[in-house]
Parts: C-alpha cells; structure tokens; sequence
C-alpha cells in the first residue's frame, strides 16, 4: 500500500523513514530523519544474509535484525521495495519472504509499512525507472551529501527507498509519477532524452532539491 500524505502526530516537528530494499544475500536498508524540508541520513548499511545455508534461519535472523534496527533508531513509518516480476520462480518466492518477513518485524513493532515497485524507486529518486544501481548510488549520496559510499550498493538501494517514500508523501501523485518529473539523470546511457543535468532536473522540479 501507498500514502501521499505523512500523517504526524501534533507538536513533532522531525520524524524518521526506514526504507528496506529485500534480499536473500544482503538485505539493504537506510533511516532518513526530515524535518521540514529538510533531509539527512541517518544510519545506511546491509543485513548480511549470504553465508547463511538455511533458508529459515535467514528469515528468522531478517526477522530479529529488521526489529533491533527499529528499537534501536525508532522510525515512524517502514517502506519496503516490493519484489519484481522474473521468470526464476523460486528466486521471487525467496525474495517474496525475505520482503514478508522485514515487513512482519515492522508490523510487529506497530510501523506504518508501504511498498514501492522497483521502477517507481528509481523514477523517484533519479527520474528515470530504467536507472541503474549506480545511478542510484550516485544521487543518493549527492542528494544527501554522503561523505563516503557503502561496500554494497544494496545500502544505497534501501535508502532510496526511504528517499522514494518522502518525495512520494510530501506532493501529490499527478507531480510524483507525472510525465514532468521523468527527466534528469545527468549522464549515461540510460539519462532521460532531453535532459542534461541534475540542475536542469531541478530547474523544473523546485520541490525535489533537499535544503
């Protein structure tokens, strides 16, 4: 499910985003604290799940991992990227609980939970839902002014998704998925025809610069 507004509780002027980008290997995720208009990083990494043989204990350790980083950074709402459409059958029935599981932990701690598809993170952070991971990666640290870069772009990944759910929730879903916010990259192959740069994807999108 899917909100365009954040509802706050009266008198809290900061709240917290914790964006999940599911996994079976490594389990992406990042917490973004807004106040007002303004946006920063909180905590970014990954959940390790790869030397993990059994696929229970993975969804067991999703399960505890997922809950210790929200006691521990106390998010109000939990966005999730919903698995995509492949032609592996068990890989998406994988990937499927791992998402289910992150999104259990969340429940269970009584987060507000949302899913985003894969495009529609990518369109909302970059402006194109055909960016790569490293297009991504590149905007996440600019947008947020990152010192460094994680080892796995799987952190990137699940702080983008925290980026989606804010830009989503603070304007109305005609801006959010219209056809004027499908431009910008800066670069690439895969950048927006007719666009050139960041800056000229601000020119036209004023609300998405973080101040």
């Amino acid at each position: 499910m899917c909100s365009y507004t954040i509802k706050m509780k009266e008198g809290v002027s900061k709240y917290r985003i914790m964006g999940i980008d599911p996994g079976t290997n490594y389990m992406g995720y990042g917490i973004v604290e807004v106040e007002g208009n303004t946006l920063r990083s909180v905590v970014m990494g990954d959940i390790d799940l790869h030397t993990m043989s059994d696929p229970y204990r993975k969804l067991h350790y999703i399960f505890k991992r997922v809950g210790k980083l929200i006691e521990d950074y106390d998010p109000q709402e939990v966005a999730l990227e919903s698995p995509f459409f492949g032609t592996n059958v068990q890989s998406m029935l994988k990937l499927g609980r791992a998402q289910g599981v992150a999104m259990a932990a969340a429940l269970n701690h009584d987060k507000q939970v949302y899913e985003y598809a894969p495009t529609r993170v990518k369109q909302a952070i970059t402006g194109s839902g055909a960016a790569s991971k490293e297009q991504v990666a590149a905007i996440v640290k600019r947008l947020l002014k990152l010192e460094y870069m994680p080892r796995r772009l799987d952190a990137t990944d699940g702080m983008a998704v925290a980026m989606c759910h804010y830009f989503t929730a603070r304007t109305p879903i005609s801006q959010a998925m219209g056809e004027e916010r499908v431009k910008g990259l800066g670069g690439g192959k895969k950048a927006a025809k007719g666009s050139s740069s960041w800056e000229a994807f601000l020119k036209k999108n004023p609300e998405r610069e973080i101040k």
